[in-house]
């Protein structure tokens, strides 16, 4: 079964499951064996599979998991009613999750669906308001407040080195044994003139896959670069480098929002996913 979903970050510890702490996953977890009623039934607590497992405090507006649920239960779903059962689940859900977690969808998945590794990319977006007159309080867990202001276009020019397929090593917290080789297909910067997001400084970043705080890194650059405190070309030389000393430092998650997750056609995504799972380790993480 595949849901998409949302939820606001602030809150939690995180997308997976820590003991002791409220994640995301944890919270949904418990929403769909309350609402599947897996412990009277004597079935295994449902396990979810995301397409991102995101960071404490990071966002998510366009999520994706999967979770495998017994035919039978399935069909029951809706009761007496005629809805279909993924309608009838996400409206079950809506009753028993927290205000901060919003599960859109549900619905049967496709087969050969794994929501992280049949993903083409996943975009994010990071929002910053450098001005004081840009600072709205009802946003403020959303949008990072900065003191000085940001040169967006040197920003954008600067960090265009960066887009392709490279070693991120000097912009991922290590892991032993996994990679740090992502495709990074946009990293842009703008300053956008109408919507909601006027006036802020936005940065949009999409790669085929992230690791352990890498957008963050890569955005904590930036800002440098838009100070004025490193060189235009001090991204592209860090890069090269592999040092994450050499980096500017990680920027606070509230800012920080994955927008979307982009999968191939039906019939493509076993395939898809049987490339990724080849070419990656099972435990890297794939977060902001």
């Amino acid at each position: 079964m595949r849901l998409d979903l949302a939820y606001d970050g602030t809150h939690f510890a995180g997308w997976a499951t820590q003991p002791r702490l409220r994640t995301v996953q944890g919270v949904l977890e418990d929403a769909l064996a309350t609402v599947l009623r897996t412990g009277p039934l004597g079935l295994p607590r449902p396990r979810l599979t995301v397409a991102g497992r995101t960071d404490a405090g990071v966002h998510a507006r366009g999520q994706v998991a999967h979770v495998d649920v017994p035919r039978e239960l399935w069909e029951v779903l809706p009761g007496r009613s005629d809805r279909e059962p993924g309608v009838a689940l996400a409206d079950r859900l809506a009753g028993v999750l927290p205000p901060d977690v919003v599960v859109h969808r549900t619905a049967e998945a496709p087969a050969g669906f794994d929501a992280r590794f049949s993903a083409m990319h996943r975009r994010y977006v990071y929002r910053v308001a450098d001005r004081p007159a840009l600072r709205d309080p009802l946003r403020r867990d959303w949008v990072l407040w900065h003191r000085r202001p940001l040169d967006v276009e040197a920003m954008h020019r600067a960090l265009q080195p960066l887009v392709g397929l490279h070693d991120f090593a000097a912009f991922c917290k290590p892991r032993e044994g996994a990679t740090t080789i992502r495709e990074l297909t946009r990293l842009s910067w703008e300053r956008p003139d109408e919507g909601p997001d006027a006036g802020l400084a936005v940065a949009t970043v999409q790669a085929d896959a992230f690791c352990h705080s890498m957008v963050r890194a890569l955005v904590g650059m930036s800002l440098a670069v838009g100070e004025g405190r490193r060189d235009a070309d001090a991204p592209a030389q860090v890069l090269a480098g592999r040092s994450r000393s050499a980096a500017a430092g990680v920027v606070a998650a509230r800012g920080l929002v994955l927008e979307h997750v982009a999968y191939p056609e039906d019939d493509e995504l076993a395939a898809r996913a049987e490339r990724v799972r080849a070419r990656r380790d099972p435990d890297e993480v794939d977060a902001g």
